[in-house]
């Protein structure tokens, strides 16, 4: 239709040139517009809805949500892709991502949170601390005269017995291997009396050579208990009274009866197991050797661990430590090696030998050290005593294993020149002795143990031995040793 119109404008323009001119610059206008028109792309149906990227996801609070959103939420589930109405494209719905519920991960196991499908990897999260158990948990740390212990250390720690004015208080040192696992407590107690000296060496060096990191349960040592009988070389202490017969204690008692007290409610409580370390008393010398109740299995199973030491079966004298822990059902031991005021090397390094190998025998060191070597018992002993005074010289040496009659010794009078003799009233074994020195009637010169067969002893078995812890007429607080 507009080709026939320029068609008549032309010939129209022929019959009238300027006319002509006119029309032909309209037509060439027209054209150019139509031209122009033709490029621009048309704008789409009405119908059609154009996609649009879909905005981040937000996690909306329930409380939050537009109501209007809520009400025209679908009731039923979407529809399948493909079903939508034709020619209309419908814009997703953006919703968050479900989060998998992570299940807690199981004792001792790390925690690793699920990567989602198709979703790059995710590294694990490292694994938490090991899950301890109750007895590990009670393990970590050991409480003690208010100082904390960590487990797998040795420290120092100070007990503080009421022995003198507040602000005078000296601290004794206690020395504790706190071992890396859980196991018995072990305690070593030295010096109750003042003047025995072996039995601290004893303690520096069990303690020291110990591995913390290795060890299983705890070993608590006191090295010197008396202080004060230890500054003035005595077996007393300041009120001239004998320590080891106050125990239990008494909190408003005397003060050895305070310092006992002190002593026994603070650290012996906490002991599994006690081994009260001493020497012979008054110029004697006792053969190393275990005295213990052996009517209680608790206490002869650790006589077991002392190799080849013997072992003397005794109930212990009222009051001493070691009846006391007994009592209260902490099985005890006295270990018994060498005499007052001297360091004797033997003495010391049979002992330590002897409580190398309980550690062992109580599975609480892991280096195989029993010692297996037989080890006698003795469940009787008695004291032979002087019948004159004068000078003592002895003939059999200390562990001498003698027969009944055997003479052992002689009483000289310096004055009248006279000599008395003195003989073994039993077959048996000198577990203790008196030095060479100036003595007085009834004198206990030799601690004998006496030596019975099984069929003997199946015969009459022993009673409670009186004879171990038979105080000399010169100690009115106790017995030679213990």
């Amino acid at each position: 239709m507009a080709r026939g119109t320029a068609g008549k404008t032309a010939a129209s323009a022929r019959r009238t040139p300027w006319v002509g001119a006119v029309t032909l610059s309209l037509l060439a206008m027209l054209a150019s517009g139509t031209a122009m028109a033709s490029e621009i792309e048309p704008d789409p149906p009405s119908t059609a809805v154009r996609p649009i990227d879909p905005p981040p996801p937000q996690s909306v609070a329930p409380e939050q949500a537009p109501k209007a959103e809520a009400e025209n939420a679908p009731a039923g589930p979407a529809a399948p892709a493909g079903t939508e109405a034709p020619g209309k494209v419908q814009a997703p719905t953006p919703e968050p991502e479900p989060v998998a519920e992570v299940p807690p991960p199981a004792q001792g196991e790390p925690a690793v949170a699920p990567a989602p499908a198709a979703a790059p990897p995710v590294a694990e999260a490292p694994a938490p601390a090991p899950v301890l158990t109750a007895a590990a948990v009670e393990h970590q740390a050991l409480e003690l005269l208010g100082a904390t212990i960590p487990p797998g250390t040795v420290q120092r720690v100070s007990w503080y017995p009421p022995d003198s004015f507040g602000g005078l208080s000296e601290p004794t040192p206690v020395l504790v291997a706190h071992g890396s696992k859980p196991g018995p407590t072990l305690c070593l107690t030295a010096a109750i009396h003042g003047d025995e000296l072996n039995g601290i060496e004893m303690v520096r060096r069990i303690i020291f050579d110990l591995d913390a990191g290795q060890l299983t349960g705890t070993v608590i040592g006191i090295p010197i208990v008396s202080l004060q009988g230890f500054r003035q070389g005595s077996r007393y202490l300041a009120d001239r009274r004998d320590l080891n017969r106050y125990f239990p204690g008494d909190v408003r008692g005397s003060a050895a009866g305070r310092i006992a007290h002190s002593l026994f409610t603070g650290i012996i409580v906490n002991c599994d197991a006690l081994i009260d370390l001493h020497t012979g008393s008054f110029h004697r010398t006792n053969l190393p050797q275990v005295r213990g109740d052996l009517s209680i299995e608790a206490v002869a199973h650790l006589t077991r661990g002392f190799g080849a030491t013997s072992v003397l079966n005794s109930a212990g004298p009222v009051g001493s430590l070691r009846r006391a822990a007994t009592d209260i059902g902490i099985p005890a031991l006295t270990l018994e090696a060498g005499e007052p005021h001297r360091f004797q090397p033997e003495e010391v390094d049979h002992g330590v030998r002897a409580l190398r190998s309980l550690l062992n025998h109580l599975e609480m060191v892991p280096r195989f050290r029993r010692w297996r070597e037989p080890q006698p018992v003795y469940y009787e002993s008695v004291w032979v005593r002087t019948n004159e005074g004068g000078i003592l010289v002895s003939v059999v040496p200390l562990g001498a294993q003698v027969t009944k009659d055997q003479l052992l010794g002689t009483v000289t009078d310096p004055i009248n020149n006279r000599r008395f003799e003195i003989r073994a009233p039993h077959k048996g074994r000198l577990i203790g002795m008196a030095l060479n020195q100036s003595v007085i009637p009834g004198f206990a010169a030799y601690h004998l143990g006496i030596a019975r067969e099984e069929a003997e002893l199946a015969a009459t078995p022993p009673g409670e031995d009186p004879g171990a812890d038979d105080a000399p007429p010169e100690e009115a607080s106790g017995p030679p040793g213990g």
